[in-house]
């Protein structure tokens, strides 16, 4: 049996997991966390230590079809200039509740459109998180930069303000595509802020481009890889698009019967990852790559790999911090996500308080699964030394969980005494690999196709 009819015999073609950036995921958050949870564990992140910090910023000039994130669109800067006040009241409490000492590693401006800033509005926003911490010595500050709205004030107040990372969306270069999904963006225009990125010192990039959208064939996507390989990005997420319209309101303006089989996705994706690696990218996970030199890369070979709302990340701390409607926190207690409508995240932040209004606290077997999975995910390997080690975990039901999994999946897992491995042939499996570990009822939350 050829390795594509193994993986459809195990279901990989029909499947619908989660991407398991958290465990458990979001839709098993509850109401029982709320403000005064989410600052007793800020109150207990140790004074000196170092965190990441996440602020999201909901907004857009225009919606893009395809995209399922938690945006609304604005065509004036009233309510953007609100919405920067509610960040800066939310950083100055939570200052009041941070330990001295606490530096960031990594600080995060995501969207939505966070670039939709003005100059005045970015260095306003960074004075006020740097007040509350600084950055590490090695930190990282990272914006998501939409090329449509980008000019050259704003990227000089970015770099001003620490900016050493970017992330360009591109999705795909094909013209039909991007008309069909919402999102027109020249590769010149893409190029053109790459450059300007670049020219203010900004020399690590991040992008990215997505498998799975409506008309796209291989020979498009290999077209649309080849344009961004001449951009040589530093990072590059290869993300399978989530035709989910029952989900997206957005989305019903995506014809779905355009949209590629899974069989093509996983062709698709395939095609997209030869070309990575021929131009010497390396494998990070299930679908990011990296250059050998950057810091994710150097991660990985140190199995120091982590997974976060994010996606993948080389960020050491232990805590995220996230801020701005429908943010989610991740602490060693447990999750803790803002209330996702901007209207109640203002009302909740004005009234003095944190605006937390669901999360999960960490019991029972999480945190061992959590591990599995993101092991996993991260590295297609778990050790069963690291996990007897790390957790109160009997021998006997570690070694069942792996059986359980060994004989879901056949040999397209492999198990030994040193614990489980996903081989190469299996790896289109590994988020349904990772489920079986999961201990959730998984029937309750829609999730997107497996490949």
């Amino acid at each position: 049996m050829d390795t594509e009819s193994q993986l459809a015999r195990l279901g990989l073609f029909d499947a619908r997991v989660p991407r398991y950036t958290s465990y458990p995921t979001a839709p098993h958050f509850n109401t029982t966390t709320g403000p005064a949870q989410f600052a007793g564990w800020i109150r207990q992140i140790p004074a000196g230590s170092e965190i990441s910090l996440y602020l999201h910023v909901p907004f857009c000039r225009r919606l893009c079809w395809f995209c399922a994130c938690r945006t609304q669109g604005t065509t004036s800067d009233g309510p953007v200039y609100a919405y920067v006040e509610t960040l800066k009241a939310e950083l100055a409490l939570l200052r009041q509740y941070l330990a001295p000492g606490v530096r960031l590693s990594r600080l995060h401006w995501g969207g939505g459109t966070p670039t939709l800033l003005g100059p005045d509005l970015i260095a306003d926003l960074a004075q006020a998180v740097f007040a509350v911490a600084p950055m590490a010595r090695d930190g990282e500050f990272s914006v998501e930069i939409d090329p449509n709205e980008i000019d050259a004030p704003r990227l000089d107040a970015l770099a001003t303000a620490g900016m050493n990372r970017a992330s360009i969306g591109v999705q795909d270069f094909d013209p039909e595509i991007q008309k069909t999904i919402g999102r027109e963006q020249s590769y010149d225009i893409t190029r053109d802020a790459v450059e300007m990125i670049r020219a203010r010192g900004v020399h690590s990039l991040n992008a990215d481009i997505l498998y799975g959208l409506p008309h796209q064939t291989p020979e498009r996507i290999a077209d649309s890889v080849q344009k961004l390989l001449s951009l040589s990005p530093d990072r590059v997420a290869l993300y399978g698009y989530a035709h989910v319209p029952w989900m997206s309101r957005r989305q019903q303006m995506i014809p779905s019967d355009a949209m590629p089989t899974p069989q093509e996705r996983l062709n698709l994706f395939d095609v997209a990852r030869k070309l990575f690696l021929w131009d010497g990218y390396v494998d990070v996970g299930i679908d990011h790559f990296a250059r050998p030199t950057d810091g994710m890369a150097r991660a990985l070979a140190n199995g120091a790999l982590r997974r976060n709302f994010q996606g993948y990340t080389d960020d050491p701390a232990p805590v995220l911090v996230g801020l701005g409607a429908s943010s989610i926190s991740r602490f060693p207690q447990g999750y803790a996500q803002n209330a996702p409508a901007t209207g109640e995240y203002t009302k909740l932040i004005r009234s003095g308080q944190f605006a937390t209004r669901k999360g999960h606290t960490f019991r029972g077997e999480d945190l061992l699964r959590a591990r599995i999975i993101e092991a996993l995910m991260c590295d297609f390997r778990v050790s069963r030394a690291e996990l007897l080690d790390c957790f109160p975990v009997q021998e006997s039901a570690l070694d069942a969980m792996f059986q359980a999994a060994a004989e879901q999946f056949g040999d397209m897992v492999r198990l030994d005494e040193t614990g489980l491995s996903i081989p190469e042939p299996g790896r289109p499996l590994t988020r349904m690999v990772a489920r079986a570990f999961d201990a959730y009822d998984l029937s309750k939350a829609g999730h997107s196709s497996a490949i």
